[in-house]
């Protein structure tokens, strides 16, 4: 970043990051409508978010706001039919605005700790009845009906857990400042900095369609792990269109490219190399062993009971639905922080998810058992990757090439 990037004030990053999340990461359309979640945190940003929108041609702009803290007291103080209770309208009202053409713009913003010390099991209900609920809209996301993007809101209790021992104040400014390194809203042309970066992205989305690989290898500290490619697979990454045919980018920041495994083809130990954050709680030192496909061993330094209780969620959560490339010198792992959040970690590391594939991952655009792909109420993305980390693609014929050396392209 040059002397031009410095120059630009807190307001000017931040309505540059505004404007991104809009014309970037929804690429909102003349006439088009946004659906926005934010944090309570979060309303200087969502009125310039929702300025841009109707600076971009917008009809409407829904905002919703969200208290971390609420769902917390329906865990501690609820009754148990009051963490079970999710209402039959609860999913009708985006499944409408998705018909509708809404675009959807998520803001988070968590404490990391929220959840810490509440009944795992009383989590795991709430974490489930919530993914039921919710499985009719989630398909439609992964299957790209609509638009959809998220980005961040700095909170105190996220930045204190970034920056542990720094007054608040300056702790959210760094998380700030990060947040617009990463996302480059610091740049004096922001969106010609992304047309740039999805150039590159795609370059390498290309590369690994055209090689077709029936497997990659990963080999590293505590990892020696072949994850198996689904049949007809597709790397995707970067820039994506919606069936509308319009043209964003589901993650601000973005550098990672992934696809489908096959649910049954994946074999060997792997270890985490950041902590998951998942349920409202930490989850680290995660060691997993795969056989045929399926998680057979799964242990944890902080944290086992939330990990078993995921990986219990249902038949498909011990399997992948997800397995993604990022360099370790992607913007996010240059910060050289940890964030506890899974938008700006998996953008600083290889990882893995256990449960749902993605449709748009497949070229039959949908996910079939037939083709190795893998169904379940959760996504949960982990993180294996580090510059101490080599990657193989193996092709069918058992043939072997580099794809990433100390966490790096190869090729």
């Amino acid at each position: 970043m040059g002397g031009m990037t410095n120059a630009l004030s807190f307001e000017q990053k931040l309505e540059n990051y505004a404007r991104l999340l809009v014309r970037v990461g929804v690429n909102l359309q003349p006439g088009g409508k946004l659906h926005l979640s934010a944090p309570v945190g979060a309303v200087e940003l969502a009125r310039l978010i929702t300025r841009e929108a109707y600076r971009a041609g917008a009809a409407e702009v829904d905002v919703r706001y969200v208290d971390e803290h609420l769902d917390r007291s329906r865990l501690t103080d609820g009754q148990d039919g009051a963490v079970a209770f999710v209402p039959e309208w609860f999913a009708e009202e985006r499944l409408h605005k998705i018909a509708d053409g809404y675009a959807f713009l998520t803001l988070t913003g968590n404490d990391p700790d929220l959840l810490g010390g509440v009944n795992a099991e009383r989590i795991g209900v709430r974490s489930k009845a919530l993914a039921i609920a919710s499985r009719p809209v989630g398909q439609k996301m992964s299957a790209f009906a609509v638009n959809w993007s998220i980005g961040a809101m700095p909170v105190a209790s996220w930045a204190r857990k970034v920056f542990p021992g720094v007054p608040d104040g300056e702790a959210v400014a760094r998380l700030w400042d990060a947040i617009f390194t990463v996302s480059r809203a610091d740049e004096a042309d922001p969106v010609a900095a992304w047309d740039a970066h999805l150039k590159q992205l795609a370059r390498v989305r290309d590369h690994l369609n055209g090689r077709r690989y029936a497997a990659l290898q990963f080999t590293g500290p505590g990892t020696d792990l072949t994850v198996g490619l689904a049949d007809g697979h597709v790397w995707a990454g970067g820039a994506w269109a919606a069936q509308n045919g319009v043209v964003g980018v589901p993650n601000l920041p973005t550098d990672e490219v992934f696809t489908a495994p096959h649910r049954d083809r994946v074999d060997g130990v792997a270890t985490a190399t950041k902590p998951l954050i998942a349920r409202g709680t930490t989850i680290s030192g995660i060691r997993v062993r795969f056989e045929g496909g399926r998680v057979v061993e799964a242990t944890s330094d902080t944290g086992q009971d939330v990990l078993t209780a995921l990986l219990d969620t249902d038949e498909g959560a011990r399997h992948l639905g997800e397995v993604a490339l990022v360099p370790a010198s992607a913007p996010v792992a240059r910060t050289g922080h940890l964030y506890y959040d899974t938008l700006f970690d998996e953008n600083a590391a290889i990882h893995l998810a256990l449960g749902r594939a993605y449709d748009f991952n497949f070229e039959r655009g949908k996910v079939r058992a037939e083709d190795g792909g893998n169904d379940s109420l959760i996504h949960v993305d982990w993180m294996i990757g580090s510059a101490q980390v080599d990657v193989d693609g193996v092709r069918a014929d058992g043939e072997r090439e580099p794809v990433m050396r100390g966490g790096e392209w190869a090729f």
